[in-house]
C-alpha cells in the first residue's frame, strides 16, 4: 500500500512543516509505513490558534440550529465512509476491524445526539424580585478549544471534543497522536467536507513537547480559552498546570486502573466474559481497561480457572480478523508494557504463560507475531495493595487478582490506587450494587457488565488521578464548552438597586391559632 503524506492544516490551508518528520506505521506489520507525517513546531500551534481565534468571530455569528445540520452533515459524511476509515484505524493501530467499526459508529452517534442540541442549546427566563425587570440566561461560546488527543481511539475520542466545541460556536485547534495521524487526518478531510469554514476546525501535527511550547505560547497571547486533553496522568498534571497559571479550567480526561468486584453471587461465566473483554480487548489499551479483579475468597480460585481458560482459548492476531485483540499501538507502548512485566514479583503467581512478545522463539500456539508488535496475555495472581502492579495503570494486556472477603473491604481496595474512572461489580443482590455505586469513586459504574463502554449520550469521565472531574459525552459536555452568561433588563425607567429596593411584605410573626 502506498503511504500516505501527511501535513498540519491551518485556515484550509496546509502548513510548511518545521519539526522532524514522523514515520506511522502499522504496528501488525513493522515494515509497512502508513503515513508520513511533517511535524510543526510550537511557532505553528501558536499560530493556528491565532487563526482559529479569527475564525470564531463569524463561526459564533451563525445560528445554533444552522450550526447543528453542519454537525447533521457530518455524522452522514462519517456514515457513507464508515468502513473505509475503521480499515485505516486499523491498519495504523492495530485495533480489531470490528472494535474500529465500533468506534466509527461512536463519531455517528456523538453526531445524532448533538445535531438536535443546536436547536436546544437553552437559556432560562428568570423572575427578577423587582418589577419592570427582566432576568435571563444565554450559553456562550468559550472561544477557541485547543483539544489534545491520544491515539488508542483515534477518531472517536476526539469526537467527544470537535462535536460539541464546534455546535457550541467555537473555534478549535486539534492535536492528534503523531502515531494514529492518517486516521486523524481522515477525520479532519470528513468535517472540512461539511462545510466549515477555513478556520473552523485547524489540524496541527506535533510532537510533545512543541505542542507545550505552542500552548504556552497561545494561552500567554490568550488565544486558547480551552483545553481538552486525553492522555495520561502525569501528562494531564502538567497540562493543569499551565492552564492554572492562566486561570482556566481543561478538561482532563486521563489514566484508570479500573477495579472489576466479583461478588460470591456473581455469574461466573459473564463476569469471565466481563473481565477477558475488558481487560484484553483493544490488547488493554483503553483508558477505561480492567486493571485489578476483586475477587471474593469464595469464588477466587472458580473465576481464576475459568478466566484462564478464557484467555487460551481467546485467538490473538491479525487485527483484520476475528480477533481478541491485535498488536500494541505503538513501539513505544510495547517498551513500556516490557516495563511493567518487570513489576512481577516473587510472591505473585502468573497464572498464563508465556508471557512478553510474542516471536518465533516464544509463540502463541502456531502464531508467532509476523513482524508485529503483538504480545501474551499476563494474568497476575496475588498482586497487594502495596504493589505497583495493583496502584498503578498499566497500558497492555495484563491484568492483576486480588481477594477479598466483605463488600467494604472490596470497596476500600477498588478506591486505594487514587484513579477514579470507570468500575464494575457483578453481583445479583441490588443493595451490594448500589451500596458499591455510593462507595466507589470512580466517575463511571457498570453493574453486572465490563468497565468498557461508552455511549455517547452519557457523561464520560473520571475523578481523582483520572481526571479533575470534566465531564465528556451528552448534555454534560456543554459546560465544557459554553459559559454561562446573566443580562438584566430593566425597564423601570429608573434606577432599581437589587437587594435595596425591594418590596417588602411584612408578616405577623407573632400570630398563634
Amino acid at each position: 500500500m502506498v503511504s500516505r503524506q501527511i501535513s498540519s492544516v491551518i485556515g484550509g490551508k496546509e502548513a510548511e512543516a518545521a519539526g522532524t518528520p514522523y514515520t506511522s506505521v502499522n504496528p501488525a506489520r513493522l515494515d509497512e509505513v502508513v503515513a508520513e507525517v511533517r511535524l510543526a513546531d510550537a511557532a505553528t500551534f501558536a499560530t493556528a490558534c491565532r487563526t482559529a481565534a479569527e475564525a470564531q468571530r463569524e463561526w459564533a455569528r451563525v445560528p445554533a440550529p444552522v450550526r447543528g445540520r453542519v454537525i447533521a452533515s457530518i455524522g452522514r459524511l462519517v456514515e457513507e465512509n464508515a468502513a473505509t476509515l475503521a480499515a485505516l484505524v486499523t491498519r495504523e493501530i492495530g485495533k480489531p476491524y470490528a472494535e474500529a467499526l465500533g468506534e466509527v459508529r461512536e463519531i455517528i452517534d456523538t453526531c445524532d445526539f448533538f445535531l438536535g442540541e443546536g436547536r436546544r442549546l437553552y437559556g432560562q427566563t428568570v423572575p427578577s424580585e423587582m418589577p419592570d425587570k427582566q432576568l435571563f440566561t444565554f450559553r456562550v461560546p468559550v472561544g477557541v478549544a485547543a483539544v489534545i488527543t491520544a491515539g488508542n481511539f483515534p477518531v472517536a475520542v476526539p469526537s467527544w471534543y470537535l462535536v460539541p466545541a464546534l455546535l457550541c460556536g467555537n473555534a478549535v485547534v486539534w492535536k492528534p497522536a503523531e502515531y494514529a495521524a492518517a486516521s486523524a487526518h481522515a477525520l479532519y478531510r470528513l468535517f472540512a467536507a461539511a462545510g466549515l469554514p477555513d478556520g473552523v476546525l485547524n489540524i496541527v501535527f506535533a510532537d510533545g513537547e512543541q505542542t507545550y511550547a505552542g500552548l504556552e505560547q497561545a494561552l500567554a497571547e490568550g488565544t486558547v480559552h480551552k483545553v481538552g486533553f486525553t492522555g495520561s496522568s502525569e501528562v494531564g498534571r502538567r497540562i493543569g498546570e499551565l492552564c492554572g497559571r492562566h486561570l482556566q479550567s481543561p478538561c482532563l480526561e486521563l489514566g484508570g486502573k479500573n477495579p472489576m468486584v466479583i461478588m460470591p453471587d456473581a455469574d461466573l461465566d459473564l463476569a469471565v466474559e466481563g473481565a477477558l473483554f475488558s481487560g484484553f480487548g483493544t490488547a488493554g489499551q483503553r483508558c477505561t481497561s480492567l486493571g485489578t479483579a476483586i475477587v471474593h475468597t469464595d469464588v477466587h480460585d472458580e473465576f481464576v480457572r475459568r478466566l484462564v481458560d478464557a484467555v487460551a482459548k481467546a485467538r490473538i492476531g491479525d487485527p483484520r480478523e476475528k480477533v481478541l485483540y491485535g498488536p500494541l499501538l505503538d513501539h513505544r507502548f510495547a517498551e513500556r508494557f516490557e516495563e511493567y512485566l518487570t513489576w512481577i514479583q516473587p510472591h505473585h503467581t502468573v497464572v498464563t504463560s508465556p508471557i512478553g512478545r510474542i516471536s518465533p522463539d516464544n509463540p502463541r500456539g502456531d502464531f508467532t507475531g509476523e513482524n508485529g508488535l503483538y504480545y501474551h496475555p499476563v494474568i497476575v495472581d496475588g498482586v497487594r495493595p502495596v504493589d505497583r502492579l495493583f496502584t498503578e495503570e498499566t497500558f497492555g494486556p495484563i491484568i492483576g487478582v486480588t481477594t477479598f472477603r466483605t463488600l467494604e473491604e472490596a470497596i476500600e481496595l477498588a478506591n486505594l490506587p487514587g484513579y477514579g474512572l470507570s468500575s464494575s461489580i457483578y453481583t445479583a443482590d441490588p443493595k451490594a450494587a448500589f451500596r458499591f455505586r455510593e462507595g466507589i469513586g470512580a466517575g463511571m459504574v457498570s453493574v453486572n457488565n465490563s468497565t468498557s463502554g461508552a455511549e455517547a449520550h452519557l457523561p464520560f469521565g473520571g475523578n481523582g488521578r483520572s481526571g479533575n472531574g470534566s465531564r465528556q459525552s451528552g448534555m454534560w459536555v456543554l459546560d465544557q464548552f459554553t459559559r454561562w452568561q446573566a443580562m438584566n433588563w430593566d425597564y423601570s425607567g429608573r434606577l432599581q438597586k437589587a437587594q435595596m429596593d425591594v418590596a417588602e411584605i411584612v408578616p405577623d410573626l407573632g400570630f398563634r391559632l
